[in-house]
């Protein structure tokens, strides 16, 4: 039986200005008076959605959830082309969690992050060590150059005939170079129906890569244009800047996180994230705690996953 905590609604929420004319959507959960944590989604551009709530005990925990700049209920929406992206970046997404801890008058919280939260998780942790109670990360990912390659097209082994229709939605003179360069710069074309175009291809090669199991479901959110424009405008975006960060340098200074202790929570069958990723962190963290789950690809929705997320956090929760 799975095992996830009741549903249950925000008892707060309100949208923060981040300043650039952003502003984020944030919601708390659970108890008001319990151990603050705050949730990373993925994406980037996923929007931080209410299954995010029910992996935590709401009577232990304050739950911080929001939508990182331009997705879910923040604004401007970058499903409009025209919202420019330049202040959307990595570093800006570090202040404005910086800035909602200090709104919410938080001194420390534990860090959840998930795939592309995890990257988010662990530049916040290292780079705000005295802030972070705990860590637990799912799908764990550090978005390098490398592991863009992989996803883009080395990928391709293991589905040669999606990834051919991936590849054959760009140009046919861009085919054999940076792919994800390529998609973004037709998710910004002027014309509608180039970028719909786009969305569309570039979420089915999302929904394929994360697909290992014989009963797998794609997203329903890719169904909607809104969601499917904002989420690949916002993840080329970030792919193609390998997230701003110097590739390596998350794994480089894990010796910031030391004192801080943490799980890692990784599916053996994550083609899309692959095992060695969370493996070569946990080497470099000596708090932390590698668990890798057998039968699990990507994400945090499959059994064993949630088990060893909720047993995470059910740890977690009474330690001062």
């Amino acid at each position: 039986m799975v095992r996830l905590y009741p549903e249950i609604e925000p008892y707060d929420q309100g949208m923060l200005d981040v300043g650039d004319g952003n502003l984020v959507h944030w919601e708390t959960c659970g108890n008001p008076d319990g151990k603050p944590v705050v949730v990373l989604h993925g994406g980037p551009g996923s929007g931080c959605t209410p299954g995010w709530r029910r992996y935590f005990d709401p009577a232990a925990y304050r739950i911080v959830l929001f939508d990182q700049r331009g997705c879910g209920r923040s604004t401007p929406h970058a499903s409009d082309p025209t919202v420019d992206l330049v202040t959307n970046t990595t570093h800006h997404l570090l202040a404005d969690i910086e800035l909602l801890r200090r709104h919410l008058g938080i001194e420390k919280w534990l860090v959840l992050g998930g795939s592309w939260g995890s990257t988010l998780g662990l530049a916040y942790a290292e780079k705000h060590p005295e802030r972070v109670s705990e860590i637990v990360l799912v799908s764990v990912v550090t978005t390098t150059h490398r592991e863009v390659e992989w996803i883009t097209r080395e990928m391709r082994r293991f589905f040669p005939e999606r990834w051919a229709r991936f590849r054959e939605g760009v140009p046919v003179a861009e085919r054999d170079g940076n792919l994800v360069e390529a998609y973004s710069r037709l998710l910004h074309d002027p014309d509608p129906a180039v970028r719909e175009q786009a969305a569309q291809d570039w979420c089915a090669w999302e929904d394929t890569h994360v697909a290992v199991r014989s009963d797998h479901r794609p997203d329903p959110r890719y169904a909607d244009p809104v969601f499917r424009l904002c989420f690949a405008r916002l993840v080329t975006h970030y792919w193609r800047h390998a997230a701003w960060l110097e590739d390596g340098v998350l794994l480089r200074e894990a010796g910031k996180l030391s004192g801080i202790p943490g799980v890692l929570v990784h599916g053996r069958l994550d083609v899309s994230s692959p095992p060695d990723i969370a493996w070569e962190l946990a080497r470099a963290w000596p708090d932390s705690e590698l668990v890798l789950i057998d039968d699990a690809g990507h994400g945090a929705g499959e059994v064993g996953t949630i088990e060893a997320l909720v047993t995470a956090t059910d740890r977690f929760a009474t330690r001062s």
